[in-house]
């Protein structure tokens, strides 16, 4: 029997060579005669340019070009609407360099090539830029006011999209319901912050008329295709290459950053190899962010606790340009919803132009927002009637004899949001004992009396992954045995090279370890879309998948007619194929792939080998049997899902809060996550662990900060802080397992779960903490100072904690 890998704790293939330091990054790539650029960026979030004189910096020595956008010709073109849609009536993206005005701190507004970078950064010192400095718009509640500043002249009220999607009937539900609430609730902006900024390398072969570039992105299928069309070469004369790339999480999805189209253009023109590697800084202010909403929320419920119906009126902050369409606020509207039996709701969301780096998908891709506002009406209905918390959202749970269940939106792939299967009361229960939710009462009572003051929080959510629109892999035996395949996504840490090998050595009876993984190469395989929304193994490793099983059928036919035997008896297994019962008269899987190919006599001992066993002779016939389909053990696989599938999980937390200095620690963290069923647990759990990190960051340490002038005040680490291994507690992972019914190996992905209900959990561990002081939190992300404003004003300004450790009541 082979062994089973489908779900087997397999350490990464990834690791030896990662951990020794031999990944090869973008900034790694060291070319002859390479070149290096720096942009010259905007200090103003808005100003007109009046004049740029480049004169003194095209004159240093070592300088090779000194790009403006009067100097872009055709290429001064803007950027693709990578997503268009119908409620997004004012769509505007960037040209690769501004021409005219500039409308966030960090545009690009002239590139310089020179011998060195110092060079480089030097010359864009003697750049003398004029501008006229206007009016900014650094928050939704100026985008959205009546005499607003715009932020393009052509788009009234600086309203980018409006968009309504309703279900059943909510304002009659409302209106006649028993208990109704009104809420606000705000999520501010956040940042990705990769160990690796962008960077890109481009070279041009004028001998092969061919371009190259390796670029540190989650799409290299996209970028080839894009740069063909923007310098009219044919596709397979680009060719794009995503090396290791050291952190995506989203922002790396992106088409075109400028330095995408500049580089590329420089090495046209000059000849010799340009490298272009973003600084920190750069990265605070040039690399798309994202999770600026408002949310001003009306929900209504029964005295049982049953959610009858939600209106929820929100603003996004869409930044200066709308790259990436409007993707986030929809599936912000479509995963509000979460678990819940939730048959009557309204959204009803403007997405604003602000006078700041545009906004794409970054992990969690306006999920966090939305499970944000879901959980806090679960907390704050179960607060009103003086239920428990989570008895409040079993009462609510969509049940499983009732999937697939239909939200009844329409979600970012333009399909329907309809969960395909879930047990959410399951997971629910496993949380409850793993955090001893029934024992926790006590203990929280025994801290208090020590003066510590401990808080259990819960957060649900269910994410959509699994989107299409497709994706490849091509499977192929070589003659040493081993299995190469290759695929159109990439890997930022989802271990592809370790998943996609136990899916292809579960086929074909091989260990993983024979099995090696090619991603990100534009001409390693042609077709593909790219590495986000937690799809690469629900859409990639699908098609890996079927093309192993072609790979193994190809196996069994040939195998069966060498060894005289039915297709069906034939077994793999340990990298040898038999009839059933004789393992002892088996062929390696190489020497199938020799025999598989009418030149075999070129291989050596295989041959031989072969030969011996008196298999290697030419037999009567075509040399390629038409059930085999072509020389060779290989095949290509494509999937297309038929819509998106939805993963589900529940994390809980125990956290305590110093009331003096506010600040806060974990004690105790536990996620329960459903992707259907496991590839590989390890890699399961290492995709949570990193989404948990990202996710207490986002919700109590990382703040990007704007002043009036839309002004970038924590473009450092000095200010703005991610959290350490000190800050990050042990976390547990438990799993259950609902299969989706939508593919044939049941899977649904992982990358973003970790990261979702973070918030919802904080603010929820908070309120408990802080229910002396009858803190209600409806922000995000918090920190300390912050959550003592929050503290001082609950206490009336007479913020002190007497002796008896009783906080004052009077809030």
């Amino acid at each position: 029997m082979a062994t089973r890998w489908f779900g087997a704790p397999v350490r990464r293939n990834e690791d030896p060579r990662l951990l020794r330091g031999q990944g090869t990054y973008v900034d790694d790539i060291d070319l002859p005669e390479m070149l290096h650029a720096a942009v010259l960026r905007s200090p103003y979030a808005r100003a007109k340019i009046e004049s740029i004189n480049t004169q003194a910096a095209r004159a240093l020595p070592g300088v090779h070009m000194v790009l403006t956008a009067a100097d872009l010709g055709e290429v001064l073109e803007p950027s693709p609407l990578l997503i268009p849609h119908e409620a997004l009536t004012k769509p505007r993206t960037q040209l690769p360099l501004a021409p005219r005005e500039v409308r966030y701190v960090g545009e690009a507004v002239a590139f310089v090539v020179a011998e060195s970078r110092y060079l480089a950064e030097d010359a864009l010192g003697l750049i003398d830029v004029e501008y006229e400095p206007l009016p900014a718009v650094h928050n939704l509640a100026v985008a959205s006011a009546p005499d607003a500043p715009l932020v393009h002249e052509d788009v009234p009220g600086n309203l980018a999209a409006h968009l309504v999607q309703c279900v059943g009937r909510p304002d009659e539900v409302i209106a006649s319901a028993p208990h109704v609430r009104r809420e606000t609730f705000e999520m501010e902006r956040g940042a990705a912050m990769p160990m690796e900024c962008r960077g890109i390398v481009a070279r041009w072969d004028r001998y092969e008329q061919m371009l190259t570039c390796w670029i540190s992105t989650q799409a290299p299928i996209p970028l080839r295709n894009g740069l063909a069309a923007i310098f009219h070469l044919p596709e397979h004369k680009v060719r794009v290459i995503a090396p290791d790339v050291g952190g995506g999480f989203g922002p790396k999805i992106m088409l075109f950053y400028p330095e995408e189209v500049l580089a590329p253009l420089a090495t046209m023109r000059l000849g010799r190899p340009v490298k272009w590697i973003e600084d920190r800084r750069e990265n605070f202010i040039s690399t798309n962010q994202e999770r600026g909403q408002l949310h001003e929320v009306e929900y209504a419920f029964d005295d049982q606790g049953e959610l009858l119906a939600v209106r929820d009126v929100f603003q996004h902050d869409a930044g200066a340009y709308t790259p990436y369409g409007i993707m986030v606020p929809i599936i912000t509207a479509c995963s509000l919803p979460g678990p819940y039996r939730l048959k009557h709701y309204a959204s009803d969301c403007r997405a604003f132009y602000t006078n700041k780096v545009p906004v794409s998908p970054y992990r969690g891709a306006g999920r966090p927002h939305a499970v944000f506002v879901m959980e806090r009406i679960m907390d704050g209905i179960a607060r009103e009637l003086g239920l428990d918390r989570l008895e409040v959202r079993s009462r609510n749970f969509i049940r499983p004899e009732e999937f697939p269940w239909d939200v009844g939106l329409v979600y970012q792939d333009g399909g329907p949001t309809r969960y395909d299967s879930g047990n959410y009361q399951a997971a629910l229960d496993k949380l409850k004992e793993l955090l001893d939710y029934d024992g926790f009462a006590a203990r929280q009572a025994q801290a208090r009396s020590q003066g510590r003051y401990l808080g259990l929080g819960v957060g649900y959510y269910v994410e959509g992954t699994s989107i299409g629109p497709y994706e490849g892999a091509h499977v192929r035996v070589e003659s040493d045995g081993r299995v190469f395949v290759s695929t159109g996504v990439t890997s930022q840490g989802q271990s592809h090279q370790t998943v996609f090998a136990q899916i292809v050595a579960e086929q074909l009876g091989i260990e993983p370890g024979d099995v090696l993984v090619t991603e990100g190469d534009s001409q390693a395989f042609y077709w593909g879309v790219g590495t986000f929304a937690s799809r690469a193994a629900t859409v990639a490793g699908l098609a890996v998948h079927l093309a192993a099983l072609k790979v193994r059928e190809k196996v069994r036919t040939l195998a069966a007619e060498l060894l005289e035997a039915s297709p069906e008896d034939i077994e793999l297994a340990d990298g040898k194929v038999f009839v059933k019962g004789t393992p002892q008269r088996a062929l390696t899987l190489g020497q199938l792939a020799i025999k598989a190919n009418p030149l075999r006599y070129t291989y050596g001992e295989s041959a031989r080998t072969l030969a011996a066993m008196n298999l290697a002779a030419a037999r009567p016939g075509p040399a390629l049997p038409s059930e085999r389909d072509g020389p060779g053990l290989e095949a290509d696989g494509f999937y297309s899902p038929p819509h998106g599938s939805f993963a589900s999980g529940v994390h809980g937390a125990i956290i305590e809060v110093d009331p003096r200095t506010a600040m806060v620690s974990f004690v105790k963290y536990v996620a329960v996550h459903d992707c259907g069923r496991l590839i590989n647990p390890l890699v399961v759990e290492g995709q949570v662990h990193g989404g948990v990190a990202q996710g207490i960051g986002g919700a109590f340490f990382e703040r990007l900060v704007f002043d009036e002038a839309a002004q970038p005040l924590s473009a450092t680490f000095m200010d703005y802080l991610i959290p350490t291994a000190a800050e990050i507690p042990d976390i547990t992972v438990e799993h259950i397992e609902t299969p989706s019914p939508l593919n044939p190996l049941g899977i649904k992905g992982v990358g973003e779960a970790g990261t979702i209900p973070v918030a919802a959990l904080f603010a929820s561990a908070l309120d408990d903490a802080l229910s002396p002081w009858h803190i209600r939190i409806r922000e995000m992300p918090l920190h300390p100072c912050r959550l003592h404003e929050i503290l001082s004003a609950a206490s009336k300004g007479a913020f002190n904690i007497p002796s008896s450790h009783d906080p004052t009541s009077s809030g």
